[in-house]
C-alpha cells in the first residue's frame, strides 16, 4: 500500500513538472527580431529585451570619455540591402566582441528607456560570419 501511494505521488509530481516545463519552453524566445521589437516598441519600454539585427554600415562611434559605443542596427544584412530605418543602440562599455564590426550579425541585450530613445545595451553578442562559398556551376575547381 505504501509503495503504491509513494509511486502515485512521484508520478503526479513528474507529470506536474513536465507540464509546467513544456509551457515555459513553448513561450521561450532567445531574442526578438528587430521588426518584431519595433512593432511592440511601446510595450517594450522599461523591460529587459534581447534584439537581433545587423550593425548598420558606418554607424559605429566610440565615445571613449563616456565609456560607450554608439551604433545602429538594421533588420537585414547589409549585402541584402539592410532594410528599414536604423535603430540606435548605446552599449555601456568600450569592450565589444572581437567580431563586432560594420555588417556584423548581433544580439543586443538591455532595455529601452522610452519610445524613440536609443536601446541601452548591457551586452552585445556578435555572430561569427559564415565562410561558405557557392559551388562552381560546372562542378569544377576554379584556376588562377
Amino acid at each position: 500500500m505504501q509503495i503504491a501511494l509513494g509511486a502515485t505521488v512521484i508520478a503526479l509530481l513528474l507529470g506536474w513538472y513536465t507540464a509546467t516545463n513544456l509551457e515555459a519552453a513553448a513561450s521561450f524566445s532567445y531574442f526578438q527580431h528587430l521588426d518584431d521589437f519595433r512593432a511592440a516598441e511601446a510595450q517594450q519600454v522599461g523591460n529587459a529585451a534581447r534584439v537581433h539585427g545587423y550593425v548598420a554600415i558606418g554607424s559605429i562611434r566610440r565615445d571613449v570619455a563616456g565609456k560607450q559605443v554608439h551604433f545602429s542596427i538594421v533588420n537585414d544584412p547589409p549585402h541584402a540591402g539592410g532594410s528599414g530605418p536604423p535603430f540606435p543602440v548605446v552599449f555601456v562599455s568600450l569592450e565589444t566582441p572581437d567580431l563586432f564590426k560594420d555588417g556584423a550579425e548581433v544580439v543586443v541585450e538591455g532595455t529601452l528607456t522610452g519610445v524613440g530613445d536609443p536601446f541601452r545595451a548591457d551586452k552585445v553578442l556578435a555572430k561569427c560570419p559564415s565562410k561558405f562559398e557557392a559551388a562552381d556551376p560546372a562542378g569544377q575547381q576554379g584556376s588562377f
